[in-house]
């Protein structure tokens, strides 16, 4: 297994990054969170998850153990795949996932592009045992933003997920306001939690 990877970034796209390691150029999935972290040039490491398939091999990258963790035991859940682990992880944080699991919010859950209502109880039901409580207090690594324009980068990373172009800018206007002041108060546009608040947004519209 191939527990992590360390190098420089070759190569970023909305849910891929390309991690040079010894010569060799890595193509590592990952969650739009967790690409907003990674900048061009500059040496990153990953922690990675491998998926074999007959006809495949696909490496998942996330930005440190606990949530590759988590996404190994969300596939322990019938229907759920690497791809909609990943997307669950787009959504939420782990200890969001872990919350919503432990009180049963099924809204939650169905925020992830993918899942419905009757899919958010049957996953309610199977990780109920598995991912355990939210670690309160635990110190996580912040996300930085990365060098693209913010606008073009949480659109970019919505559209990775799965929503429409117009869905992607409509929400990314409806937390402009979100990013100014950010800006306006001496810092930058923080792309993370831009993210998960367009993606309320979107929840709330459907």
């Amino acid at each position: 297994m191939i527990a992590f990877v360390s190098g420089p970034v070759a190569a970023l796209a909305p849910t891929l990054a390309v991690i040079e390691v010894g010569g060799v150029g890595m193509a590592v999935q990952c969650t739009p969170n967790t690409i907003a972290g990674l900048r061009m040039g500059e040496t990153a490491r990953l922690a990675t998850s491998l998926v074999v398939r007959e006809d495949s091999l696909t490496l998942y990258g996330f930005a440190d153990d606990d949530e590759r963790q988590v996404f190994e035991l969300l596939q322990t859940a019938s229907g759920v795949g690497p791809r909609l682990a990943q997307a669950m992880l787009g959504v939420h944080s782990p200890d969001a996932l872990r919350t919503a699991v432990s009180t049963g919010d099924e809204k939650s859950l169905m925020a992830v592009p993918g899942i419905g209502k009757k899919g958010a109880q049957k996953l309610l039901l199977e990780l109920k045992d598995k991912l355990g409580a939210p670690l309160v207090g635990a110190q996580r690594a912040p996300v930085a933003a990365g060098p693209a324009p913010w606008t073009e980068q949480l659109a970019a990373a919505l559209i990775g997920l799965g929503y429409a172009s117009r869905e992607a800018e409509e929400a990314v206007s409806a937390v402009t306001p979100q990013a100014e002041a950010a800006i306006a108060a001496g810092g930058s546009a923080p792309v993370p939690q831009l993210l998960r608040a367009a993606l309320q947004t979107l929840n709330r519209a459907r």
